[in-house]
């Protein structure tokens, strides 16, 4: 079975560690995946480090369709069984080259299609458009939650058969190889994402300021056009001491400030799985979450982790108190609990079988 993912190749956050943890996984096990980027970026820089056979095309633009002719004759003539695209314009390139390519695609939804380019005007709602009709034309989908799966076949009309629930997995470590945490004066949380208005930093900042409790600290990693915006919004809330914006942060980066964070909080108003929140778990961080996608698959219930209603600041602000004033000892035996449920239920190791066992299933009903 030979396998060629296709990406726009310029992701840096959840993304990029879907596809290349993927990947890896498939080369540990001996599978023949290949991963082709349609520009020069992060996720391809990433692969060749990981030693990853990959291949750039090299477009000249964003939506440089005069590629399409190489990107079709590159499928046909290296014999792939399965081209399996990540995101809208992967899934775009491989619209336009369908009936010209002798493989099966399938497309994984990593998010809301019906929201992927909210607030980006007319060219957004085209682009909605054209995705979903992309959508449409693919032999199969891998929704990577229950929620998405609902929303490809009820809201969007694609068949049921050709959708397949797989949920993402991690590389888990085991607990002893990870650096020991180390003391530190403050309660610390840490929200790993991109700084945009879907991901609901601002309910964190207002949860901070109306905690009133200055041994409670936010660490913010990732940028996004929200980003100066938040920051001005912690200057208006008079919590700027209490927030460390970080920008982007390389794996090994977040690694580090894991070993000072104490819970791992995301709010957003729409998520599918998040894997930031897997990565949190392994380094033995506790989780908040806002009730977005399947969360309840990953933390199934209160012995595990803490789920807020979406959107909902005095659940929030009760949650981070509630975890705040925890014995430590508490935290860690959460922490433990939710790791080794999370192991057991979402490796790559799983993730990966699924997928094999759903390309033969699209196979077999193409």
């Amino acid at each position: 079975m030979k396998v060629l993912h296709v990406n726009a190749g310029l992701e840096k956050g959840g993304g990029l560690f879907h596809i290349i943890n993927l990947l890896t996984e498939a080369k540990k096990e001996g599978q023949d995946f290949e991963l082709l980027t349609l520009a020069e970026g992060p996720v391809s820089q990433k692969a060749i480090s990981k030693g990853i056979k990959t291949h750039v095309l090299k477009t000249k633009s964003r939506y440089d369709l005069t590629s399409l002719k190489r990107l079709s004759q590159f499928i046909n003539e290296n014999n792939f069984d399965y081209v399996h695209t990540h995101g809208a314009r992967a899934n775009l390139y491989l619209s336009l080259i369908k009936k010209r390519i002798n493989a099966k695609w399938v497309i994984t939804v990593h998010s809301n299609p019906l929201l992927d380019f909210e607030g980006r005007g007319f060219m957004g709602w085209i682009f909605t458009k054209l995705n979903i009709k992309a959508l449409k034309k693919a032999d199969g989908i891998l929704a990577i939650t229950q929620n998405f799966a609902n929303l490809l076949t009820e809201k969007i009309g694609i068949n049921k058969k050709k959708v397949h629930i797989i949920y993402n997995g991690i590389f888990f470590h085991e607990s002893s190889d990870l650096p020991a945490k180390y003391d530190h004066p403050y309660f610390n949380l840490v929200n790993v994402a991109r700084c945009e208005k879907v991901k609901g930093q601002e309910l964190l900042l207002k949860a901070l300021k109306d905690l009133h409790d200055p041994h409670i600290r936010l660490h913010i990693a990732g940028d996004g056009s929200e980003l100066e915006n938040l920051k001005n919004l912690a200057q208006e809330l008079n919590i700027s001491n209490q927030v460390t914006f970080h920008g982007f942060m390389s794996h090994d980066d977040l690694s580090h400030l894991y070993e000072r964070c104490d819970l791992a909080v995301l709010t957003s108003y729409s998520e599918s799985f998040p894997l930031v929140l897997l990565e949190a778990a392994d380094n033995m961080v506790p989780l908040l979450s806002t009730d977005v996608g399947d969360i309840k698959k990953m933390i199934p219930s209160a012995d595990y982790g803490f789920v807020s209603p979406i959107g909902d600041l005095d659940m929030i602000k009760e949650q981070i108190l509630k975890a705040s004033l925890m014995p430590s000892i508490e935290l860690r035996e959460m922490a433990k609990r939710e790791k080794e449920y999370l192991m057991n239920n979402f490796s790559l190791a799983n993730q990966l079988e699924m997928i094999l066992q759903a390309y033969t299933k699209i196979k077999n009903e193409a």
